[in-house]
């Protein structure tokens, strides 16, 4: 069975990976000639560091997203709608599944639609500033997509209780509810920050999305591995064109809807306290624009250079691929640490 299984997951991944492929130089071809273009590169007044870095920056397609949730999605309704009017062979592939998939599909696609809008508000100059939604918009946002899954996961599907590592499952109660938002918010927020560098968020998430693969499988939720798979697959075939010097970015449409998926993916598998190994990198991005701005308002001095962290280290005059690179082997180090614990709290 087992056997089996793996073998659907593999090819689900290469099957992505080239439909992904395939697509980006459609997409890629429409957002040049739509002029779909990121605008609000921070200026030389207000982020003197960061324009300094990244002032070339500006004419670069953005919402390349798009590739990854659209053939996440296309294929997940293709098989699913094969294996109801052909069934057989079909239901092999078919991933959609009420009690594992329904949740982060439904997530993914929320949230794709939430930042593509973003996308489109920073390219047409709206928002408060010209440049689409701002942080605390944003966290509005992500508070109330977080708000409604934590209702479903809690009153709807009786999740209560939240799994220790070497402790076991601990019953939190309605404590559950804010434990969800926490989550899903720190995700969504941390993917957003970490989306800075040609292919650093992209990179990143790949080893993140490939842990809760493993873990899925480990659990023998089969369909929930096989659409990490997918995502594992179209994350590749954008990261290609992404890598320095990136053809386009990724844009809210795609971190948004990539971040909230991830903190749902943690929430559906009960491993709340292994995402910080999975997304080490997503937690240290985070933390520090977080330190920066309470060290501005109490201190009134900056700790970092630039924040997020990322830029901090092109100040010091690391090239871009070299602060890529390095995030990304860190990522892949804290992600194996991860497993490693995950499986240790599993089996002993």
């Amino acid at each position: 069975m087992e056997i089996f299984e793996a073998i659907r997951i593999l090819i689900l991944f290469a099957f992505a990976f080239v439909v992904a492929l395939l697509l980006t130089p459609f997409v890629l071809h429409r957002l040049v000639a739509w002029n779909v273009r990121k605008r609000n590169i921070r200026d030389a007044t207000s982020a003197p560091v960061f324009h300094s870095l990244h002032k070339d920056k500006g004419n670069t397609p953005t919402m390349g997203g798009i590739i990854i949730w659209a053939t996440v999605l296309g294929l997940a309704a293709l098989f699913f709608l094969a294996n109801q009017f052909f069934n057989g062979f079909a239901s092999y592939f078919d991933f959609v599944n009420r009690a594992e998939t329904y949740l982060p599909l439904a997530a993914l696609a929320f949230a794709a639609v939430v930042g593509l809008v973003d996308d489109l508000f920073g390219i047409l100059g709206k928002g408060p500033h010209g440049g689409g939604l701002t942080v605390p918009q944003k966290l509005v946002l992500y508070t109330a997509v977080s708000a409604i899954g934590a209702w479903w996961f809690f009153v709807r599907l009786g999740w209560d209780t939240i799994f220790v590592p070497f402790v076991g499952h601990v019953v939190v109660g309605w404590w559950y509810v804010p434990i969800f938002m926490f989550i899903i918010i720190a995700s969504a927020f941390s993917t957003n920050e970490t989306d800075g560098l040609d292919g650093l968020a992209a990179g990143v998430l790949f080893f993140a999305f490939g842990a809760f693969a493993v873990v899925s499988f480990i659990l023998h939720r089969y369909d929930l591995a096989a659409m990490n798979a997918v995502i594992l697959g179209a994350l590749l075939a954008f990261l290609w064109f992404n890598i320095y010097p990136a053809r386009f970015f990724m844009g809210d449409t795609g971190s948004m809807a990539l971040g909230i998926t991830l903190g749902v993916m943690a929430m559906l598998t009960n491993t709340v306290f292994f995402l910080p190994f999975f997304g080490a990198i997503l937690v240290f991005e985070s933390f520090s624009v977080i330190i920066q701005l309470i060290s501005k308002k109490i201190r009134g001095k900056k700790i970092f250079l630039s924040t997020p962290i990322h830029h901090h280290f092109e100040a010091l005059g690391w090239p871009e691929t070299q602060v890529t690179m390095r995030f990304w082997f860190v990522s892949a180090v804290a992600t194996i640490l991860g497993l490693v614990l995950f499986f240790l709290a599993r089996f002993i």
